[in-house]
């Protein structure tokens, strides 16, 4: 992957969505050209795929109960980080860390209630990412012939660093990870370990323009970068448990 420049922009007046939406059809009227990689905020995913819940409809189990004590956190909440993970990471007053089922560690399962609508609405993430972003990709490369990548971001805080950065969640069309492990630097040293999480730097530089709050950008276009296809998933980022020396 050699590339001296890229652009990147937001795909404009893209509209508030719906349980049900294509959204391919929708970010297919920017126009794209092979080997652009569309990047989408999860959050239009989720809301397509209907995946909003009302904590008024949720009864918190006992667990989640117990739970409410220590995190200090509505216990309907707890209930569907509980329905989300795995396994609880850590938890103490105003955290909630958890292995959420799709084998990211996470705060509170990755639910978020801003921009969903209701004080009393919260929005899970989608139930299957790297499906949803190949059917992306696959629908658009039907509806034009074109070969794009597709990568579903995220923003999430890091261990050991203060403040939110942008993550790949799905990805299709392009490869997750490229390994670099036996390459030469300038010196002529052959590089032992190295792997650039590609997706995860695009989904950074993609949050840049995408925001936080009211923005209402979240479809970026990243063209220009000479990446090849591949068929990487989000899923390929995750440590190996038999790898992770920091995992509690």
């Amino acid at each position: 992957m050699t590339s001296n420049s890229c652009q990147m922009f937001a795909v404009d007046n893209f509209p508030l969505i719906q349980e049900g939406d294509d959204l391919s059809e929708l970010i297919l009227a920017y126009g794209p050209l092979p080997g652009d990689v569309i990047a989408v905020a999860q959050k239009v995913i989720s809301k397509a795929e209907g995946r909003q819940r009302s904590l008024s409809d949720v009864i918190p189990s006992e667990q989640a109960e117990q739970f409410s004590e220590v995190t200090d956190k509505d216990p309907r909440l707890l209930e569907l980080i509980l329905s989300e993970s795995k396994r609880v990471v850590r938890a103490a007053p105003g955290i909630m860390i958890v292995e959420h089922r799709l084998g990211f560690v996470m705060a509170n399962a990755g639910i978020d209630a801003s921009n969903v609508g209701g004080s009393d609405k919260v929005l899970l993430l989608p139930e299957n990412p790297d499906s949803t972003a190949q059917n992306l990709a696959s629908s658009i490369r039907k509806r034009t012939g074109v070969n794009v990548g597709v990568v579903i971001t995220d923003s999430w805080g890091r261990p050991w660093r203060l403040g939110t950065v942008g993550f790949a969640l799905g990805v299709a069309g392009i490869p997750a990870l490229i390994d670099m492990t036996g390459k030469e630097d300038l010196d002529g040293r052959v590089l032992q370990s190295t792997h650039i999480g590609i997706a995860d730097e695009l989904a950074a530089a993609a949050s840049l323009l995408m925001g936080q709050a009211a923005e209402a950008q979240p479809v970026i276009i990243i063209r220009g970068l000479k990446i090849p296809p591949s068929s990487g998933e989000a899923k390929d980022l995750i440590r190996p448990l038999v790898d992770d020396h920091f995992r509690l």
